[in-house]
């Protein structure tokens, strides 16, 4: 997102009840009052509603619906997460440009959001449905200072802020499905993915993928997912606004994010445990040849499942298939 830009809507935001002068707004920014009107002028393409009054200057009054950079930056309470941001209409996906960002340096935070995604990622090679403008398709840049076998409490750590988010914003109590899913009852409304690149000792760099249903009807959804699939919408039946979305996820997951580093992943374990799915209910694994019914418990600092086995013996599953 252009710099300029992004100083003029802090500079808008901080006087938003009264007018700042094209001129103080030129000093500021140091740019010409003829750029300062420029830039206006895109702000209300983007639609904004800008007043512009003789000897008074400028002010703005309404803001759009539709997400973009600037609508996201304008209510953003962030210290880092979210400060540099990239919107695009439609793209292959965030991901691949949240790779090439990261590897030309841009700083942790770092946000790419699209409209909409023709190629949108999920775990495992699994295509992300992405339509245009009924969800949240974003990705961040993170340089955790962490060794890379920790890299997993990031997922975990991303679906609490993500369930705590949504809950705060819905009041309904989203359910995280192990590793990665938010689910409302049995169907997932959300999926994150992670991706890294590192060395042996040291993570370069995490690109960190959120896909979130928000205004699809069942309509919108894919025939084959109709079933297992949900959205905010179809939870609440309300019509949700995109950029408080972001703007809520992005502050939750800093607050989290800067705790974890700090403290370390007791509190998020504990958290996560609050959301699990089927937590204390019974399941069906398959894995390393076996087939058993086991309890659903918890996880372990590492991101593994844990489950008992209904001869009492706990176990932490990192690769298994759960038949929810």
């Amino acid at each position: 997102m252009n710099t300029t830009r992004n100083q003029l809507i802090e500079l808008l935001k901080r006087n938003n009840q009264t007018f700042i002068s094209g001129q103080e707004l030129s000093e500021k920014l140091s740019i010409s009052r003829t750029a300062v009107w420029k830039h206006m002028k895109e702000l209300e393409k983007e639609g904004y509603q800008v007043q512009a009054v003789p000897r008074k200057g400028y002010r703005i009054s309404g803001q759009p619906v539709k997400l973009s950079a600037s609508t996201v930056k304008w209510g953003l309470r962030t210290k880092w997460a979210g400060k540099q941001l990239f919107h695009y209409p439609v793209v292959e996906s965030t991901q691949i440009i949240g790779h090439q960002l990261a590897q030309k340096g841009l700083e942790e935070g770092t946000v790419i959001l699209a409209d909409e995604q023709t190629a949108g990622k999920g775990r495992m090679g699994r295509r992300w449905h992405s339509a245009k403008t009924e969800g949240i398709w974003m990705s961040m840049i993170l340089r955790p200072p962490v060794v890379p076998h920790k890299a997993p409490q990031i997922t975990l750590l991303t679906a609490v802020a993500l369930a705590e988010a949504i809950e705060s914003l819905t009041n309904i109590r989203p359910a995280i499905k192990w590793p990665n899913d938010i689910f409302f009852q049995n169907r997932k409304a959300a999926g994150i993915l992670t991706e890294m690149q590192a060395e042996q000792d040291e993570i370069q760099y995490i690109v960190l993928g959120v896909g979130i249903n928000v205004n699809q009807s069942l309509s919108d959804l894919p025939e084959d997912i109709q079933q297992t699939a949900t959205s905010l919408k179809l939870e609440t039946g309300i019509e949700w606004e995109l950029a408080p979305l972001v703007q809520q996820i992005l502050a939750t997951f800093e607050t989290y994010y800067e705790n974890y580093l700090g403290n370390g992943f007791a509190a998020i374990k504990e958290k996560w445990e609050h959301y699990g799915y089927k937590i204390g209910e019974q399941v069906h694994v398959s894995a390393s040849k076996q087939k058993y019914q086991a309890e659903i418990i918890g996880i372990a600092e590492d991101g593994a499942l844990r489950v008992r086995k209904l001869d009492g013996c706990e176990e932490n599953l990192y690769s298994a298939e759960i038949h929810w």
